[in-house]
This record gives C-alpha cells, structure tokens and sequence, in this order.
C-alpha cells in the first residue's frame, strides 16, 4: 500500500501568485520577469496533472503573518473556487504549516504551497526503488510539520477501552510513526548510496572520467543524453521528465571513453528537502569531473535559468567544478552549430541540437581535448623479441603507424589510454621511458 495516494483524476486548480516589494521576499516568490514565472508555474500545475482554471495575481509589501495574503485577497480566491467548484489552491510561494491551516479555513477548499507541489511531481515521476524513497523522505519531511492541518482529533487525548496510554496524544503518536518511517527510509537509503559509492570508486580506480549534464529543468538533458549515447531514456517536453539519474559509458573519437550521468533538472526554489533526499543522486554531479551545463538557447529567460542552476550548483557544493555550456536546440533558431572558447573566466560554448544531432560531433571532440592529458600520444621501439608486447597493443587498436629501424626494432606511433599502456607495461616488466623515442 502506498502511503501517498493520488486521485485518478486532475484536481481542478485556482493558481495564486503574489509579488513582493520588499527586496528580502521578492527572492523567495518571483524573479523580474513575472510573465516568465507565471508560465513555468502554470507549468508546473500541468505537470502535476491539474488543470488552472483561475490565476490570482497581487502584490504587497510582505506575507500577511496568518494568510500570507491579505484578508481581501484571500475573499476574492473564495470567490473563485466556489464559482469553479476547484479542488485545491495552489500558491506558487512556500507557505508555513499555519499558514497552510489558516487558508484552508477560509478557502473552504485544500490548499497546496509550491514545495508540495514540486514534490507531488517528483512522486509521479520517480521510478527506480531509489528514487521513490527520496521522493516519500522528502514528502514524510515536509508533512511532519503540517499534521495538525485542520485536524482537531489529532490535538484530542486518546481514550477509550484498549487506547488509554501514558498520556500520549494522537498527534505525538502520528509524529513518532512518521519518526519511525523516516529513518526507515535513510536506512534503506544509505545502502543504496554505498552501492553507488562503490559504482563511484570503481570508475575511479578504472581512471574513467565522469561527466555529469546538469541544467534547468525541460533544457533538453535526456534528448541530448539519448543522442550522444544512443540511449532510450524518457525524454519528454514538460517539467521533470527525467527523476532517477542514468549513467553510459560514451567512446570519444580519439580512444578515449567518458562516463555520462543524465540527472535530474533543476528549477527556481528547489525545496530544501528535495535537495537533501536526493544528494545521493545528485552526488553524481558532486564528484564529476567536469559538468556539461545544457541550455535553452531559444528561451528567452535562459540567463536567468543560468543564475538558477550556477545557484543549486553553490549549495551542493559543485560550482567548483569545470563547466562546459552547451546551447541546446539551435534547431529552434535556424544557427549553425559552433564553439565559443572559453574567455574572462567563461566557460567554453558549444552550440548543438540534440533534436537533430547537429553539432555533437564538435562537442565530443570538445570532450576529447579536455581529456587529452589522459592519453598518449607517441611514438615507442620495441626489440623482434617484444612480439608479444606488439600483438597486445595491435589488440587494443593503440597502433595508428608501424615502421622499421635500420637496426631491426619495430617503431609504432600510439595513441592509448596512459592508464591502458601503463597496465600493458607493468605486465610485461617494463616503463615507458625505456621504450619511447
């Protein structure tokens, strides 16, 4: 049975949407573009499978302390859900627990904040046994402050024949349970990230370099993900299509081979606890080596999404990490794929359509420059007597030329891993400062 069930027919919404005038909430409501906000949120409440049938708009200096909104202002939501016969209010702003209780009382009606809304995406899209555990840690996170919502019962003492106790209210109980089912959760959880932390140091140990996309949610992730890889991973025009992370080893042009993570896209006010129930899978990106930071080249607020996602990037700890922008589906705008190098502390662009595949094939050449210093590239002499040495680098196709010195040795210009030559010599007893020319 599952503990967060979901009706099996959209909910009928009122949107509420409240800008700020005080510099210090104008952050955590809306950005400077409001027409942009609005249609990502209505987004959002798609996503989610609800149908917008109001929009409220307002402004105030600050969140009323008791309905966030003002008294008229929450009238006139009334109005609205009653002429529509709605199911929820949903406010594109994060409410507190009284806050939520109050509304709801008013409103007559359920009323949902933007964190549980996101997190209400995230349940319906989560796949893998992972990925399910961090959406309900999240969701048990956030509702342990919401559980006196309107329920009276649960502030009443329990009594009766066989539920007389030591003096226990219903609501301490409920919050002992959820308790109980949270470290549950993180128990099962730190098996999963152990089983990744292994994943994780066997590439390392391989010397594999990791790439991780990253990038505002609907920016073309999974599209580009499945083109360079020939993957099949779900991609779809709307918010969050892709929840659970999916790792591919990806071969450059030059022998050399990458590891490529597609994880989840991120968006204007993250919940925090989202952040934190999914830092095992963002840990893919925490530990990558360099991060492709994939764009809507044909969005119009897409230095604002740039802000957004360099933002998440800060708070898990992964802005440190070398960025390589590609501007994705220049399809959209009829632009020829090409790089912009890296200048004044920018990273480098690559502009491409993973729609199209055009521009992918600069984009792995990209790739393998960055990765050069991984490989070798030179010549080395082996003695008539190495055959063996020269079969097996043959075998690893590291042979580009072959010829033969006055003296007999065969001289084979390579281009291999360092890792795969260093392990072939080792093997035979030998360095490579006795062998290279």
């Amino acid at each position: 049975m599952e503990l967060f069930e979901r009706p099996q027919q959209g909910d009928l919404a009122v949107l509420v949407q409240i800008k700020f005038s005080s510099r210090s909430q104008s952050s955590d409501s809306t950005s400077s573009d409001g027409i942009q906000d609005k249609q990502e949120f209505i987004e959002l409440v798609h996503s989610a499978g609800a149908s917008d049938v109001a929009f409220v708009i307002g402004s105030r200096q600050r969140p009323d302390s008791r309905l966030f909104v003002g008294q008229g202002k929450a009238e006139e939501i009334h109005q609205y859900t009653s002429l529509h016969n709605a199911d929820v209010v949903i406010f594109d702003h994060s409410l507190s627990p009284a806050q939520e209780r109050n509304l709801e009382e008013v409103l007559q009606c359920r009323v949902l904040d933007r964190t549980g809304l996101i997190l209400d995406i995230f349940a319906q899209r989560a796949r893998s046994h992972e990925g399910k555990l961090q959406v309900e840690l999240a969701q048990l996170k956030h509702m342990s402050t919401r559980l006196i919502r309107g329920w009276t019962h649960l502030e009443r003492q329990k009594g009766g024949i066989g539920l007389r106790g030591p003096g226990e209210t219903q609501l301490e109980t409920d919050r002992r349970l959820l308790n109980i089912r949270i470290k549950q959760i993180n128990k099962r959880l730190e098996k999963v990230q152990n089983q990744r932390e292994q994943g994780r140091q066997a590439r390392k140990k391989a010397e594999i370099p990791s790439v991780s996309l990253v990038g505002y949610t609907n920016a073309g992730k999974s599209s580009l993900f499945n083109q360079i890889t020939n993957s099949d991973v779900y991609a779809a025009d709307q918010l969050f299509a892709t929840l659970d992370p999916t790792l591919r080893r990806l071969d450059l042009p030059n022998q050399q081979s990458i590891i490529l993570a597609d994880t989840v896209g991120f968006i204007r006010d993250l919940p925090h606890d989202l952040v934190a129930a999914f830092r095992s899978t963002l840990q893919e990106t925490i530990e990558a080596d360099l991060l492709l930071h994939v764009i809507d080249v044909n969005d119009d607020q897409r230095d604002l999404y740039r802000y957004q996602v360099h933002s998440v990037l800060r708070a898990i700890g992964a802005d440190k990490i070398p960025q390589i922008e590609v501007m994705n589906k220049i399809d959209l705008i009829d632009q020829a794929p090409h790089v912009v190098d890296a200048h004044d502390n920018l990273p480098m662009r690559v502009y491409v359509s993973a729609q199209t595949a055009q521009g992918l094939d600069l984009l792995k050449a990209q790739l393998s420059d960055l990765f050069a210093d991984r490989l070798f590239e030179g010549t080395i002499r082996l003695a008539p007597t190495q055959g063996k040495l020269r079969a097996e680098l043959y075998q690893e196709e590291a042979v580009k030329q072959e010829t033969i010195s006055e003296q007999g040795d065969f001289l084979l210009s390579l281009q291999i891993q360092k890792k795969h030559l260093q392990r072939i010599l080792i093997e035979a007893s030998l360095n490579l400062e006795e062998l290279e020319v």
